[in-house]
């Protein structure tokens, strides 16, 4: 279908790929994969028409059609949902048209038996089976189906798209493309604005779909239920592995370490060639032998190995004081929107420690419930946030707020305090921006790029409250595996929103279930939330949701009351009677307990102030005045909480 020979890219003195030649044939399933920067974007460019090589040829039939969505486009708010996602039936349209045209000429025309007035049915009859061929008569219903498979309601069809976020205006633009039937399918990062739900869609639209697909994705549960052929773009070449990702993660492998013996055998022959040269340059009786050898010299071509970052992304969350038990405590928490109630009675604690998964559809309140506990929009009831608890926020956006007429290293420089400001070229070394490309403007970054610089802007606070908002979004496979372990080692609590299945497996312990406006606790991985569900997949588990699940009941003054009303009047009141003393009794010990807090809690930071002063450094009494004062705070929250 299509044909790329020699093609060459140049955007400076090192060519960005040379010597590239492959083919895309029908129903490819194709995964571009590369380090970031490595061009992968520019060759789904260079595939769409949109850029042009340096050198080298794209061949494409006549009759192939290309679709191609991008990381980012400017999108337009002029229409409803329902309209922009019609626009894509532009070419049914206008055949419909000339279907339509054809037929009123049949119609008026009388002159049956000649030769003009067969062509013209012959041609009438082609142009309308092309036009039933292309589905036109159920487009509506496609159109219906595919918008709501992406995630969208019947209801938002009317909307106006000015209505909705960017995230959900890519899946508009992501419907359209679908909907054009073309023959090839170009996308570049299309999971990175979708929920679970709609990926799941969207990996099953793919695999019952006859067109060839050439993606590019950071989710590799993606990739590896969508491919069935890798494309990698490694030391400026292509190279063509006929295998789905996992294969050819083992098959690159393989191949990289026959590099590396190749590579040393050729560096060995180089080394003796010189030596011999060196050692007999000025012997007239070895002349010949070593001009042979300058010649064979010559003729080395040298051997390329793939290119790995050895300069790993060493994520290390710097040490923070200790928070109290329970960092979060939600109670009866409701968010409504107008009259839109994104959530109600949400209840949950946290616990120091806990490394928890917020899953759900998009709309839902995943974000909304975090922006409610960063203290960023108001709501009903009760959340509270613990002892000593210091917060690290990585929202979806950080990446699209940093200043892009800075370099990298003033994007760092200018929120660096204190010593760390020494240390800024060995950090953004270790997050692979070290030499030139710390002066790289952060306009010309990439998405990983961008998203890595994010990431380096939080960790240069100590924290003990790690909120992450769709981290991995733009981030590439390693530097994935690379936070997911930095996130196990990190020793505070963790409140990942995500919908990358890899990304979470194995690292969260609790998973909360966004859906109907309720929020629902699942103890276990996010495997063992499938299996809570009896669902073998998210997508069926939140079609689920209010089925199936087993909650723990908790006891309350009304529940006890309720209960006891089964019982005998004379029982009844003296138990409630007795019940409501022992509840009284417990609240005024709470009352009790929240001034003896809120003093320690004072005295604490007036340690704090005097223990920062260097005359004060040493002093043994005020530190193990600290100590104690941490102890006592430590014990009364316990105690607190464990009434609550």
């Amino acid at each position: 279908m299509i044909s790329v020979e020699d093609l060459k890219v140049e955007f400076g003195v090192k060519p960005l790929f040379k010597d590239v030649s492959f083919v895309i044939n029908e129903r490819d399933r194709i995964a571009l994969v590369g380090k970031n920067g490595a061009g992968k974007s520019t060759m789904l460019k260079i595939l769409a028409g949109i850029q042009s090589p340096t050198s080298g040829t794209v061949s494409v039939p006549n009759d192939i059609t290309i679709g191609y969505l991008p990381q980012v486009m400017i999108l337009q708010d002029d229409t409803t949902v329902r309209e922009e996602a019609r626009k894509s039936f532009a070419d049914v349209d206008k055949m419909r048209e000339r279907v339509d045209r054809l037929q009123k000429e049949m119609e008026s025309r009388t002159d049956y038996e000649t030769d003009s007035y067969m062509q013209l049915v012959e041609r009438f009859t082609m142009e309308h089976e092309r036009f039933l061929m292309m589905g036109a008569e159920s487009r509506e219903a496609e159109m219906e189906r595919t918008l709501t498979g992406l995630g969208f309601a019947r209801t938002d069809f009317e909307r106006p798209t000015a209505e909705f976020s960017g995230g959900w205006r890519m899946r508009i633009e992501l419907a359209k493309l679908l909907l054009r039937h073309n023959d090839v399918i170009l996308l570049d990062e299309p999971t990175n604005h979708l929920d679970i739900e709609s990926i799941q869609w969207l990996e099953q639209f793919l695999a019952q779909s006859s067109q060839a697909v050439v993606l590019v994705s950071h989710d590799r549960a993606f990739i590896n239920n969508v491919t069935n052929r890798t494309l990698e773009i490694s030391c400026a070449h292509v190279v063509d592995y006929k295998v789905k990702y996992d294969e050819y993660v083992v098959l690159r492998k393989e191949r990289r370490e026959q590099q590396l013996r190749a590579y040393e055998n050729q560096q060995k022959e180089i080394a003796d060639t010189k030596a011999f040269i060196e050692r007999f340059r000025y012997q007239a009786t070895k002349a010949v032998q070593v001009q042979q050898r300058i010649r064979q010299l010559e003729k080395i071509v040298p051997i390329e190995v793939d290119e790995i970052d050895t300069s790993a992304l060493r994520l290390r969350f710097p040490p923070c004081l200790r928070s109290g038990d329970y960092p979060v405590i939600c109670e009866d928490v409701e968010k409504t929107y107008g009259d839109h109630n994104v959530f109600h009675n949400v209840n949950l604690i946290i616990k120091r420690g806990d490394k928890v998964a917020f899953v759900g559809k998009n709309g839902e309140g995943k974000s909304t419930l975090v922006k409610c506990i960063m203290g960023e929009i108001p709501f009903e009831g009760s959340l509270k946030i613990g002892h000593n608890v210091q917060i690290g926020y990585f929202a979806q956006n950080q990446a699209q707020l940093l200043d892009e007429t800075l370099t990298v290293f003033q994007t760092i420089d200018n929120v660096a305090r204190g010593e760390i400001r020494l240390k800024i070229n060995d950090i953004l070394g270790s997050f692979m921006f070290g030499g030139e490309a710390s002066e790289k403007y952060v306009k010309f970054l990439s998405g990983g790029e961008r998203s890595r610089l994010a990431m380096i802007r939080l960790l240069l606070e100590p924290v003990n409250l790690l909120i992450l908002d769709e981290p991995t979004n733009h981030l590439d496979m390693q530097s994935k595996d690379v936070l997911k372990n930095a996130i196990k080692a990190f020793d505070g609590t963790v409140i990942v929103v995500s919908h990358d299945r890899e990304f979470l497996d194995g690292l969260v312990d609790k998973v909360y279930e966004f859906g109907n406006g309720e929020v629902r606790e699942h103890l276990g991985g996010i495997y063992d939330y499938l299996r809570t569900k009896n669902a073998s997949t998210i997508n069926e588990a939140v079609n689920a949701f209010g089925h199936k699940v087993v909650e723990t009941p908790v006891k309350s003054a009304e529940t006890v009351a309720e209960k006891d009303s089964d019982k005998g009047s004379s029982d009844n009141w003296q138990d409630r009677k007795a019940e409501q003393k022992r509840l009284n009794k417990l609240a005024k010990r709470r009352n009790e307990l929240e001034g003896k807090i809120e003093k320690l809690e004072k005295r604490k930071a007036e340690l704090d102030e005097l223990l920062m002063k260097p005359e004060n450094a040493s002093n043994m009494q005020m530190v193990n005045e600290y100590t104690e004062t941490q102890e006592m705070l430590d014990k009364l929250e316990e105690e607190y909480f464990s009434l609550e």
